[in-house]
């Protein structure tokens, strides 16, 4: 710690000096005004400690100082010392935003009370500006989360034979001072009509989370809008041309990353769906009628995620999708979701968790499934949040 000194008694000048320099503190004890503008400017300092009648010869001069301090060093906190027959003169002080003081007595013993007061002034301070970075960091996080919402679809237009529901829910961190901060996270969903017998649906993960990630998903966004409606059924095309572009993005490349995707298009005539995975989670089919959950491929499926190499082939799957069945698409947010301690419950939520929720819910709507996955996922971290921003497609073949 260096401190910086300014005092007016020659004797206590030198106490300070010798009891500080024993908590391995640089001090540095000045007796003039000069001395104090000099070491102001050429040095840096963690704390001042002075005495309000500094220097003696002048009862305003220590108010002049600490004014001048506040001009000068105003991240750097000041300690008065004042007698007890000075404290009417505190509140000056106060009003320039003194907060610190000790109260000097004539024998001089808070001279050993002295070092414990500046620590804890500096630790107060330290504690303050974490607070004030949390919140700081709040404001900026959520100003990226709304960015990011501003492009999560606000309604879902249904094709003949088929209902649909979504939903994003961002992730939350604990912050200083034990309050929730709402993370900014990379998760994107779409789903929309392609003429009058497709129905394209998809997610995406940005790795990481805030504006990085906020930034890459709303190019993708945009460079899904640009690419003609035709090509929206060619699946392995469509992704293939999604990860050129985003590969030539300055964004998207900027600091590493990548997206990972699952892209499906359905034809609503034959109940068939087309899709391709960019290294994200394959959908999960729940046929209602015997129960059964299962995923729409296996791993041999998946591609490379976006935005690592241009010129990635990748390839198109087929599913049948057998009336009265559900299709669900996922981001990790809901597989990862994680139980806390170190039993035999520790763990993720994973494809088993989901699964159960699909079947306890087989006879509720498509609305009460949606809500009941992210409850269920949720309640599974017993109170600790899912850690990961989330993204939920449910669609159900009905007829």
């Amino acid at each position: 710690m260096k401190i910086l000194v300014a005092w007016d008694t020659p004797d206590q000048s030198e106490l300070l000096e010798l009891y500080l320099s024993l908590a391995d503190c640089t001090v540095v004890i000045c007796s003039t005004a000069e001395e104090v503008h000099t070491r102001v400017i050429e040095e840096s300092w963690d704390v001042v400690f002075m005495a309000m009648t500094f220097p003696s010869e002048s009862d305003d001069r220590g108010f002049e100082i600490y004014r001048d301090l506040r001009t000068t060093l105003p991240d750097v906190p000041v300690v008065l010392g004042c007698r007890a027959t000075e404290m009417i003169h505190l509140p000056r002080y106060l009003k320039l935003g003194l907060r610190y003081y000790v109260t000097r007595d004539e024998r001089g013993d808070f001279i050993f009370l002295v070092m414990a007061q500046l620590e804890s002034t500096i630790l107060g301070i330290k504690a303050e500006r974490a607070a004030m970075f949390a919140d700081k960091m709040r404001e900026e996080m959520d100003g990226v989360r709304k960015l990011q919402e501003m492009i999560i679809p606000k309604g879902i237009s249904q094709q003949a034979g088929y209902r649909t529901v979504a939903r994003y829910e961002p992730s939350e961190l604990t912050a200083a001072g034990g309050r929730a901060m709402v993370m900014a996270g990379g998760d994107y969903y779409e789903v929309f009509p392609v003429e009058d017998h497709t129905l394209v649906a998809l997610v995406g993960d940005a790795s990481g989370h805030g504006l990085k990630a906020c930034m890459s998903i709303i190019t993708m966004h945009t460079l899904i809008r640009m690419i003609s409606s035709e090509a929206y059924r060619k699946t392995d095309i469509f992704v293939a041309d999604i990860n050129q572009r985003l590969c030539e993005n300055v964004i998207v490349q900027s600091g590493g990353g990548f997206i990972t995707l699952f892209y499906a298009a359905v034809d609503v005539r034959t109940h068939q769906m087309r899709w391709t995975s960019a290294g994200h989670p394959l959908a999960l089919i729940h046929n209602l009628i015997t129960d059964e959950v299962y995923p729409v491929g296996d791993n041999s499926n998946g591609g490379l995620p976006l935005g690592i190499y241009g010129e990635v082939a990748y390839d198109t799957a087929t599913s049948d999708i057998p009336i009265n069945s559900r299709i669900l698409l996922f981001t990790d947010g809901l597989t990862d979701a994680l139980a806390p301690g170190t039993d035999e419950s520790y763990g993720m939520f994973g494809t088993t968790g989901i699964g159960r929720i699909l079947q306890e819910c087989r006879s509720l709507s498509l609305e009460e499934t949606l809500d009941r996955l992210f409850s269920a996922s949720r309640e599974y971290t017993c109170g600790d949040g899912r850690h990961d921003d989330t993204s939920v497609v449910l669609i159900e073949r009905f007829a």
